[in-house]
């Protein structure tokens, strides 16, 4: 396999890659000039966290990020289920309707939502739900404005990354589109975007193109693989209070929460984030690239438009599939000599392989490949702190399916 030979063709992706990450390098450097970020920001809070300027203006830096009027950006956030189900929470009230229009959610919020009848989700709080599903791997706009008419709608989810499914993950220009056809039936209704795996991978984000709220993890993309845990929310200043009531108490909002020696991580994460997430973009091309001319099936295709940092591979076999990941985790920085088997993870129905061999545990920004042992068989690639460690770890991988 002539690696050199094979990045020479992926030349020109490589420096649309590079292109966007200049443009969103350019976003986060000069929201830190604006904000005047020093080493004042730096100091850790503890207790209630009252008057910590360095969470303060982390959540400017955001809002002047995403173009949002407000942000919430916490430690406490646990993952970014853990913000969108805060964000449900802290929007939907009893007899409230929650609208999805990207067919089934991921599995970790079919429990917050009540699909599987848990007690502490929205069903048990008498919040109903409804779902369309995508037609083509695009929205169907016709049955949303056909909804829509009927009235009773006070969330509209979408979910942009494609989760453990088959379909494409969706683009900024999709999102737009939809946003101006719900616009044209209904002026009020909240659309909620779940951003997760996203963030700087186009030049633009949800809220400029007409989104209420949106939300991430600090895990993923905007945590540049340093955020020891964390996620946000960013938009409208109403929605942005409402949110952080329910994180917190009721009354208090924003002005409690301490970053708990955080805010260092936050912001150097953010600072790395436009180049760790290129760096995710072209370990996730060269592995597209060599997987389609050995024969499998890759999404999107390695010549194709990337939406999130996501990669999926169509194995078609168990073994195949297992192999492949473990690969991954002989490939990683740490654990290496850990062999991952499938095994029953909390909040999915089916047995996961996962590869994780991270500094931060769960950080799908590192390299990392899970996948659900059932057919089609599908691996699910993301991350990759350099280019260089990703092109090894997915060398390895291949190697190891080769065998």
């Amino acid at each position: 396999m002539d690696i050199k030979k094979i990045e020479e063709e992926l030349s020109k992706e490589f420096k649309k890659i590079e292109e966007i990450e200049y443009l969103n390098s350019q976003k986060v450097i000069e929201a830190f000039w604006q904000e005047k970020v020093s080493t004042q920001h730096f100091v850790e809070t503890t207790g209630y966290g009252y008057g910590d300027l360095g969470r303060d203006t982390l959540e400017k830096i955001y809002a002047r990020i995403f173009k949002s009027e407000n942000a919430l950006v916490r430690t406490q956030f646990i993952s970014g289920t853990h913000a969108i189900s805060t964000a449900l929470f802290a929007l939907l009230r009893p007899h409230d309707t929650l609208l999805t229009i990207t067919s089934k959610p991921y599995d970790t919020l079919l429990s917050v939502i009540g699909l599987d009848n848990n007690p502490s989700s929205l069903k048990s709080y008498l919040i109903n739900y409804e779902q369309i599903d995508l037609v083509n791997n695009d929205f169907d706009i016709i049955k949303i404005q056909e909804r829509l008419k009927k009235g009773n709608i006070k969330v509209i989810h979408i979910q942009r990354s494609k989760g453990y499914s088959t379909r494409e993950s969706l683009s900024i220009t999709k999102v737009e589109n939809v946003i101006k056809k719900i616009r044209e039936i209904d002026n009020s209704v909240i659309i909620m975007v779940d951003n997760c795996y996203c963030e700087f991978v186009s030049n633009k984000e949800p809220i400029e193109i007409g989104a209420d709220i949106c939300i991430g993890s600090l895990i993923k993309n905007l945590g540049g693989g340093i955020s020891p845990n964390g996620g946000y929310i960013v938009g409208r200043k109403d929605l942005i209070l409402l949110c952080s009531e329910r994180l917190n108490v009721a009354g208090e909002a924003k002005e409690v929460g301490p970053s708990l020696g955080a805010n260092k991580q936050f912001y150097q994460g953010l600072y790395m984030a436009p180049s760790v997430v290129a760096s995710s973009l072209k370990t996730s091309l060269l592995a597209a690239y060599i997987l389609e001319k050995m024969g499998y099936i890759v999404s999107p295709k390695w010549n194709e438009e990337r939406v999130d940092i996501v990669r999926s591979i169509t194995f078609n076999d168990k073994d195949t599939l297992i192999k492949f990941i473990q690969g991954i985790q002989m490939g990683s920085a740490i654990d290496s000599n850990v062999l991952p088997i499938p095994y029953r993870m909390p909040g999915y129905d089916d047995d996961i392989i996962m590869a994780s061999g991270s500094f931060t545990q769960g950080s799908s920004i590192e390299l990392s490949c899970d996948g659900p042992i059932k057919e089609p068989f599908v691996a699910y690639l993301q991350g990759g702190l350099t280019y260089q460690y990703g092109k090894i770890g997915v060398l390895k991988a291949i190697e190891n399916i080769k065998k």
